[in-house]
């Protein structure tokens, strides 16, 4: 598809929301003074490169889901980050990717959400992904990333069409294969259905209600996928963010 001809605006209708609730216990032995989203990475807090993404879609409004040492999210971005527009919807019990999202509803007054998990950072182009969502009738859409081992992971599963037929639990395959990247164009139409109040997850309880619900994913093979769950894939990121800053003064990986 010609990228300038496709989209109908995101920036107009969307607002970007970013996952950063999580506990993080995983990195509790070498990220224990703050949230795992502002674990050091080369030099900068890990949210600053997904903030920055955002930035890069025209997206100008972003809703922080936080939770586990939320004050320190609030006091290091406050109000604004670079020319986006922040908000924060601090959980204080344990919701869930789905239950974040949907506590979060009351901050988003556009139909559609950009949503992001907080501790992953994939390399994408934005205007295909929306070209895609918003040409067809789709509901919902999950970035979709090959990679050469899905054991951590599991697998997303789609039609010629690129409907989602189904989700494979990750640890039952490896090897090549499609992964939820962890980013998502949503109706909030379908978020509101998810129960108010409750722990609920997107991946596991959410989305399997949501095929044949114009549900769709779509595969972007290039680019980096890296997430900072666990110690070792923390210095992995490391790594790649300085071989991405040494080789060209700014981060394009």
């Amino acid at each position: 598809m010609d990228k300038q001809t496709t989209l109908i605006d995101p920036t107009l209708n969307t607002t970007a929301v970013i996952l950063a609730g999580g506990l993080g216990t995983r990195l509790r032995g070498v990220v224990s003074d703050r949230p795992k989203v502002l674990a050091e990475v080369n030099g900068r807090p890990f949210l600053e490169y997904l903030l920055d993404q955002v930035i890069e879609t025209g997206i100008r409004k972003v809703v922080l889901c936080t939770g586990y040492m939320a004050e320190q999210i609030e006091d290091l971005f406050g109000d604004n980050y670079r020319s986006l527009q922040i908000s924060y919807s601090r959980e204080q019990a344990l919701l869930g990717t789905a239950g974040a999202l949907r506590f979060a509803l009351p901050k988003v007054t556009t139909d559609t959400v950009f949503v992001m998990n907080g501790d992953s950072y994939c390399e994408f182009d934005f205007e295909v992904f929306a070209a895609q969502h918003f040409a067809s009738t789709a509901k919902a859409s999950i970035l979709l990333k090959k990679i050469d081992s899905i054991q951590r992971y599991g697998q997303v599963h789609v039609d010629s069409n690129n409907r989602i037929m189904s989700f494979e639990e990750k640890g039952l395959n490896d090897g090549v294969g499609w992964i939820n990247a962890g980013i998502y164009l949503l109706s909030t139409s379908l978020l509101r259905e998810v129960p108010l109040g409750r722990n609920v997850s997107l991946e596991r309880e959410i989305f399997p209600t949501w095929i044949g619900k114009e549900f769709y994913g779509v595969p972007q093979e290039s680019g980096a996928f890296i997430d900072i769950g666990t110690p070792s894939s923390l210095i992995q990121a490391q790594q790649m963010f300085a071989r991405a800053c040494s080789t060209s003064g700014e981060i394009k990986l």
